[in-house]
C-alpha cells in the first residue's frame, strides 16, 4: 500500500470517529426512561396505556413521543429547551435595579426584611428566595450553617390573650452610632405572639419597669400573670435573707394588683421573648435607621407604629377568643402602687429614718397616739417622698440629713449609675507632683512638700 493510500485510510477513519462522536446525545434520566419505554412500544412489547401509566403521562402524550421517535429517533425525545434561558427568568434591568437598591439602602438587611422593603417602598415584585439568591451571589448575605440541634421540652402556647405575658429587657446599641446605648423593655403575649408593649429607657431599673407596666395596664388592663427571668427586679435572689418582706418592689406592686409573677428557670423556658428580642435587634434597628431616629423620645413615639405593623405580620390566632385581661379597680391608684415602698416604725418623738434622712411627723393629735406606729414610706421616680399611715398621707418635715453612705446597686444598673471619671485640668495642682509620663519616657518630679504656713 502506498503512503498516500495510507494517509487516505487514516483520514477516513478519523471522519468515521467524528461521526460517531456527533451521534452521542446528552439525555437526562427522565428522557432515557422514555426512550426505553417508547422502544418497547415500537417492538410491540408494551401497550400505550401501560406506557402512560409507567411514565405518569397521558396516552395522548405517549402518541406524540412515539411520532417524534419514529421521525427523529432518540433525538426526538430530547427537550428542545435544553441550553436555552428560561422564559420565566428575571429581567436583567429588574435584577440590576434590585441589586442597586440593596447596595444603596439595605446592605446589612436580611433577605426577608430586604424583600419587604423592595416590595413596599420600590414596588419590585420579587420572591423572598429570588432576593436571597441575589444577595448570596453578590456576597451581601452569607447563609448560616445549621446549628447543632438541642432538644428542649416543648411548651404549648396559652389558650387566650392576657393569660401569660412574657417580659424582658435588652441593653443594645439600638440607635447604632447615631445615639447612646439604651434598654428596650418588651411585653409579648404568650398565646398570640403579639407585641403588647415596647418601651425604651436609659437603664433596666425598677422605675423603668414601673413606667412600662403602667403604660401596659392603662392600655390593656391586668393580665393573669407575668413571665420573667430571675432578675433581681422580679425576684429576691439572696438565700435565707434575715430582713425584708421576701418580695422585690416590683413583686410587691404586682401583688397589690393581683398579678402573679412567674420566674423562668432557664432562658429556653421563656424562648418566645428571647427570640423576639433577636428579631427586634435586627428589624427594629433598621427601621429606626431608615427614619433617622436617634434618641429615646423619638423612638418611643415611633414604637406604636412598629407594634401595629409587626402584629399584622406575625401575630397568630389564639385557641380561645376570651380576653383574660381584667379592668383596673377604682381604688387601684397606679401612681401610688408604682412607688418604692418601705415600712418604718415611728419613734417616741415621731421620727423615722429613710435613706439617711430623718423625717419628723407633723400632727395635731397627741404624740403618744402615734408612738411605735407603723407607717409606709413611698418614693416615686422623681424622688418625692410620701409617708402613709393607714393609707392616708402624713405631713412631715426633714429633721436631719445624714451623710451619704455606700449604695447597693444591681449588676444591670452599674452602667446607668456609673458616671464618667473627672479628668483634672492641665493646671491642676495634682500635676505638680508624682511621676509625670511623657511619651515613652518617665521623668521623676519632686514630691510636693507643704510649707510651714500650709495647713
Amino acid at each position: 500500500m502506498s503512503p498516500t493510500g495510507g494517509r487516505k485510510t487514516q483520514k477516513s477513519s478519523h471522519r468515521e470517529g467524528t461521526d460517531k462522536v456527533s451521534e452521542l446525545l446528552a439525555m437526562s434520566k427522565k428522557e432515557l426512561k422514555r426512550l426505553e419505554v417508547i422502544q418497547r412500544i415500537e417492538e410491540k412489547n408494551m401497550k400505550q396505556r401501560e406506557a402512560a401509566r409507567i411514565l405518569k403521562i397521558t396516552v395522548r402524550h405517549v402518541k406524540r413521543l412515539l411520532r417524534a421517535y419514529r421521525r427523529s429517533g432518540a433525538e426526538g425525545l430530547v427537550s428542545k429547551r435544553r441550553g436555552k434561558p428560561s422564559n420565566n427568568r428575571l429581567k436583567a434591568e429588574v435584577k440590576q435595579q434590585a441589586i442597586d437598591l440593596i447596595y444603596g439602602h439595605y446592605y446589612d438587611f436580611g433577605p426577608t426584611l430586604a424583600h419587604e422593603k423592595l416590595t413596599e417602598k420600590h414596588g419590585l415584585k420579587l420572591s423572598i428566595e429570588t432576593v436571597r439568591q441575589l444577595m448570596i451571589t453578590e456576597g451581601i448575605w452569607k447563609p448560616k450553617k445549621a446549628k447543632k440541634l438541642v432538644v428542649h421540652q416543648m411548651r404549648e402556647r396559652r389558650a387566650c390573650l392576657g393569660e401569660l405575658v412574657q417580659l424582658d429587657g435588652s441593653p443594645h446599641p439600638w440607635f447604632e452610632e447615631r445615639g447612646e446605648t439604651c434598654n428596650l423593655l418588651v411585653f409579648i403575649d404568650d398565646a398570640t405572639g403579639r407585641l403588647l408593649e415596647l418601651y425604651f429607657t436609659p437603664g433596666e431599673t425598677t422605675f423603668s419597669y414601673f413606667a412600662a407596666t403602667e403604660r401596659y395596664l392603662t392600655r390593656y388592663g391586668k393580665p393573669v400573670a407575668f413571665y420573667s427571668d430571675k432578675n433581681s427586679i422580679f425576684k429576691v435572689n439572696i438565700k435565707n435573707a434575715l430582713t425584708g418582706s421576701g418580695m422585690t418592689q416590683f413583686g410587691r406592686a404586682m401583688k397589690e394588683l393581683d398579678i402573679e409573677i412567674i420566674c423562668a428557670n432557664t432562658p429556653q423556658a421563656k424562648g418566645r421573648v428571647e427570640r423576639i428580642m433577636q428579631v427586634l435587634q435586627d428589624r427594629l434597628v433598621k427601621e429606626m435607621r431608615l427614619r433617622d431616629i436617634s434618641n429615646i423620645a423619638a423612638a418611643n413615639e415611633y414604637l406604636a407604629e412598629f407594634i401595629t405593623d409587626y402584629n399584622a405580620r406575625f401575630a397568630v390566632q389564639p385557641r380561645s377568643l376570651h380576653n383574660a385581661h381584667r379592668s383596673l379597680g377604682a381604688k387601684e391608684d397606679l401612681a401610688r402602687v408604682f412607688t418604692l415602698q418601705e415600712q418604718r416604725i415611728l419613734s417616741k418623738n415621731l421620727t423615722l429614718q429613710y435613706k439617711n434622712v430623718v423625717y419628723q411627723i407633723q400632727t395635731s393629735r397627741p404624740s403618744y397616739a402615734m408612738r411605735k406606729a407603723q407607717v409606709t414610706v413611698c418614693e416615686n421616680n422623681q424622688r418625692k417622698i410620701e409617708i402613709l399611715y393607714k393609707g392616708q398621707p402624713l405631713a412631715y418635715t426633714v429633721y436631719q440629713k445624714q451623710q451619704r453612705q455606700a449604695e447597693v446597686v444591681s449588676s444591670k444598673a452599674i452602667d446607668h449609675k456609673l458616671k464618667k471619671p473627672h479628668k483634672p485640668g492641665k493646671d491642676h495642682p495634682w500635676r505638680r507632683y508624682g511621676h509625670h509620663i511623657s511619651g515613652k519616657s518617665i521623668t521623676k518630679v519632686a514630691h510636693y512638700e507643704p510649707t510651714a504656713s500650709s495647713d
